[in-house]
């Protein structure tokens, strides 16, 4: 179980968020309102949030460029996770990760699974990293980004978090997952197995 130790310092992090859906603007889009205030209240700074059609190559644009931009440490997508013919998202990402974050996709699933029963199969939430900036795909509904916001990200973007948290990935200048008791002692690649 992660903890968070008091003696370390929250890092404050650049974050995009990017809404799928064909039919949403600004004005009705919960989920982006939702994680918008959620980061903030975490301490975290929105740089970017625009909204495109559930289309790869839009969805796969908006991303690129993002990633190479030096204030923006995370991306967060919501929308498109489903099976349905329009629902693109994970097509559009996963050939952008240097690295899956298989983990993320998992433990969503198994937290949604208290709230929708088997019904969370039909996720396709994923998780990757991209030119060391984190891109998360979650569902498009607020109850989904709730769950992966509060039941994962919130204490993996933070740099408090131990054994081991996202944060010291994207911020090089952070110090590496470390013990439970100090935020001093270096990981050396052993993540929450050591």
């Amino acid at each position: 179980m992660a903890h968070v130790h008091a003696n370390a310092r929250f890092v404050p992090l650049g974050i995009a968020i990017l809404t799928v859906s064909d039919t949403r603007g600004f004005d009705q889009d919960g989920s982006g309102d939702l994680l918008s205030e959620r980061l903030s209240e975490a301490g975290h700074v929105l740089v970017d949030r625009r909204i495109v059609p559930d289309d790869i190559y839009r969805i796969r644009a908006v991303v690129s460029k993002w990633v190479v931009r030096d204030d923006v440490q995370v991306i967060l997508v919501n929308g498109g996770t489903g099976f349905t013919v329009r629902d693109t998202t994970p097509e559009a990402l996963m050939p952008l990760f240097d690295r899956a974050i298989d983990g993320y996709g998992e433990l969503f699933r198994q937290l949604s699974f208290d709230s929708i029963g088997t019904s969370t199969v039909q996720s396709r939430a994923v998780g990757g990293v991209a030119n060391r900036t984190l891109i998360f795909a979650m569902p498009g509904s607020p109850k989904a980004c709730i769950t992966a916001w509060d039941g994962i990200l919130a204490s993996q973007l933070d740099a408090r978090t131990r054994p081991c948290n996202f944060v010291a990935m994207v911020m090089p200048e952070q110090q590496e997952c470390g013990s439970r008791e100090s935020p001093k002692v270096p990981d050396h690649g052993q993540g929450a197995h050591a």
